[in-house]
């Protein structure tokens, strides 16, 4: 990827190239490239230890690359990080709070860090902590606290917004607030970078998505584009019997007219992507009647984001 138009007349908020991170004899982030558009969401997906939370570390200046650059809103984040997180805002993880302080007192406290300051009192309005203002952190539920990390995460009325795993742990119902604060501050022009494990966050929130796995990128585009090249169709549900590996069934059905690829999930069920459903459930009953496989249940679901990995790497989000 190049870096060709001037920072004032490019539309990208943050362009990464060629990002390198070793430790040791490990290569933690191995030649990243990507860019994220202006007031867009974009999240940066994969598993646990793929890479994505040192790629995100380096981008916020926590961390030096062995190689590479980052651009965010026009300065080297690389050579000058302190310019650049001055434009940043970086949700907080709970380690960071004081649970003796008011949310109202740590809110203050975490503004006066900052040369720019977002109006407090317009801050707890919006994140819809009015009522827990003079609250001891302490006392917060799982969805308040949440709430107030992503206030801390505005209080230098920041250009770029990083959102890690902002909902993970709380209620339905608390991460669809969630998602109608994310979706406000999107609105506001900023751009934010969100990292999820939940798939169905990623669908709803994100204009464009990041798959990274063992230090490298594997795919980027809008999610439904990714559903429709790496996983069209449907997903087809299979709990082999008892007696029979799971691998073996999956083995068995990728030959199948229609099958585009098949997996064994991390429940052990066997995942049979399908671009031709009718001929594929038509081949898995031919199977099962000859008694070349054999199914407990079987289940039919419209494909999503977290099929898009499973099919790109053979593994889960989680793992």
């Amino acid at each position: 990827m190049v870096l060709a138009a001037p920072a004032e007349q490019a539309p990208w908020a943050i362009e990464v190239e060629g990002l390198v991170k070793r430790y040791g004899n490990v290569t933690a982030v191995n030649g990243i490239s990507f860019a994220v558009r202006r007031g867009e969401t974009f999240g940066l997906l994969g598993p646990n230890g793929a890479g994505k939370t040192t790629t995100l570390e380096i981008i916020e200046g926590l961390r030096r690359p062995d190689a590479g650059r980052v651009i965010v809103e026009g300065i080297d984040a690389v050579a000058d990080p302190q310019a650049a997180r001055s434009l940043m805002g970086v949700q907080l993880q709970e380690a960071g709070l004081f649970e003796k302080l008011t949310v109202a007192e740590t809110i203050r406290l975490f503004s006066r860090l900052h040369r720019r300051r977002a109006d407090v009192a317009a801050i707890i309005e919006r994140l819809q902590l009015t009522e827990k203002a003079n609250a001891l952190v302490g006392t917060l539920s799982g969805g308040q606290r949440q709430r107030l990390c992503i206030a801390l995460a505005l209080v230098n009325d920041p250009k770029v917004v990083f959102l890690d795993e902002p909902t993970t742990g709380l209620d339905p119902q608390a991460r669809r607030n969630l998602w109608d604060i994310i979706r406000s501050i999107r609105e506001d022009g900023r751009t934010v970078v969100l990292t999820t494990h939940y798939m169905d966050e990623a669908e709803v929130l994100c204009d464009r998505v990041a798959i990274v796995d063992q230090g490298r990128l594997i795919a980027m585009d809008r999610p439904d584009r990714l559903i429709r090249e790496h996983a069209p169709g449907v997903r087809i549900h299979l709990t082999p019997d008892l007696a029979q590996p799971p691998e073996a069934v999956a083995a068995a059905v990728r030959p199948l007219s229609g099958v585009n690829g098949a997996a064994v999930n991390d429940h052990g069920d066997v995942v049979v992507y399908s671009h031709a459903f009718e001929e594929t459930v038509d081949g898995l009953m031919r199977l099962a009647r000859e008694g070349a496989i054999r199914y407990r249940t079987m289940r039919v679901e419209t494909a999503n984001l977290e099929d898009v990995f499973l099919k790109l790497t053979g593994r889960r989000l989680r793992d």
